[in-house]
């Protein structure tokens, strides 16, 4: 009978030494492959001491089992590490993703004509992406540590369950905010005064949830600092005429992608009085979606065109508007999974437009005259 009731996998643990020497306890909350409704079922059939699961299974479970995702590294890495892996979302890295990739729009669209991104700048973007959204997290749940136990889905994250105290948790911030600056000391002084200052949009985002319906616009105005860094990191200042649409392109994604998120949160919001741009539009949702989409996509045209970007960007930016565009007409905002799935598929876009920009800056035909004057003009060049 039990075997009828539980996964094979799970009933061979069960039956492991490792699990009946355990001290008996709750194991309701922690058999998540077994039906809540078949309980009290389940609970006839246990022998006597296998009700302890609640705290070991999962080890055992880690320990049985690795893969290379996100979520596997974290589970492989030491118990006493995990909280503070999953406090800077490294399990998650949907976040990081959507952090770094307006810097690899930047990034790319600086490299010379006929010429591959900057690898180098890629990587060390790609580094102070993760310490910084890891940074953004910690932070957020410093601030949000009472209204994360009040939410199921961040009642477990690492300091609203007690894992890590506020005081660790500054003092992790700290290590990682000291990394991240030692990334950003890589970069040309131009590029290091524009970098610090982010640093208050990072500290106070976490707080506009709380003053105005517009979070998702401050977080729109953070994440997308990388399109302004990532030219300036390259080229030793910005061009205006490239950046700021590139910029206000990347917001309105921000607030595209954010408002379909905070939809899954909208009836906790409600009851813990914080605000977001899904409570601001609720049923008018889809119009506000699709008035960003076309914002956007306008951005990166001007950007493009100020770039003298080529074919293959316009059509990468034509593909990402239909993607976007589905994904605003198939939105359910009344269901939480369907938000996440659309939530999660942004990541495409970025690394679609990312794709446009690099063969479309393959397809530009380089000015050897003005290549050459660029050279003669470098200090060095006699």
């Amino acid at each position: 009978m039990m075997k009828k009731m539980l996964p094979v996998r799970l009933f061979t643990l069960l039956k492991s030494n490792s699990v009946r020497r355990i001290t008996p306890q709750t194991c309701y909350s922690c058999l998540s492959s077994v039906q809540r409704d078949k309980k009290d079922n389940t609970a006839s059939v246990f022998p006597q001491g296998f009700c302890s699961v609640k705290r070991d299974l999962p080890k055992l479970l880690s320990e049985r089992s690795f893969s290379l995702t996100p979520a596997g590294i974290v589970n492989a890495a030491p118990s006493s590490m995990q909280p503070y892996l999953r406090l800077m979302r490294l399990d998650k890295p949907i976040g990081t993703w959507l952090l770094y990739l307006p810097c690899t729009w930047s990034i790319g669209l600086a490299a010379d004509p006929g010429c591959l991104p900057d690898l180098r700048m890629l990587a060390l973007f790609g580094t102070g992406a993760l310490l910084m959204r890891g940074a953004g997290c910690t932070i957020n749940d410093m601030w949000d540590k009472d209204f994360d136990k009040k939410v199921s889905r961040t009642a477990t994250r690492p300091i609203a369950a007690g894992q890590i105290s506020r005081f660790q948790a500054l003092v992790f911030l700290g290590g990682q905010l000291s990394l991240a600056l030692g990334v950003l000391l890589c970069l040309n002084y131009y590029s290091i005064a524009l970098g610090a200052a982010s640093l208050s949009l990072v500290v106070t985002y976490p707080l506009m949830k709380r003053i105005t319906y517009w979070p998702q616009l401050v977080l729109g105005l953070t994440f997308n600092w990388g399109a302004l860094l990532g030219w300036s990191a390259v080229a030793g200042s910005c061009d205006w005429s490239v950046c700021l649409p590139l910029y206000f392109s990347g917001i309105m994604w921000t607030l595209i992608y954010d408002t379909i998120y905070a939809h899954q949160d909208k009836d906790d919001d409600i009851k813990l009085g914080v605000k977001s741009t899904a409570l601001r539009f609720q049923e008018q949702t889809k119009p506000w979606l699709s008035a960003f989409t076309v914002a956007m996509l306008s951005g990166l045209v001007l950007a493009g065109a100020n770039a003298e970007q080529t074919l293959p960007y316009y059509a990468a930016v034509t593909t990402a508007g239909v993607h976007l565009a589905h994904q605003v007409y198939t939105l359910d905002i009344n269901k939480p999974d369907d938000c996440w799935k659309k939530f999660a598929s942004n990541r495409n876009v970025g690394l679609l437009l990312f794709l446009g920009i690099v063969v479309g800056n393959l397809w530009k035909k380089r000015n050897d005259r003005q290549y050459e004057t660029k050279l003669n003009s470098l200090p060095n060049s006699q």
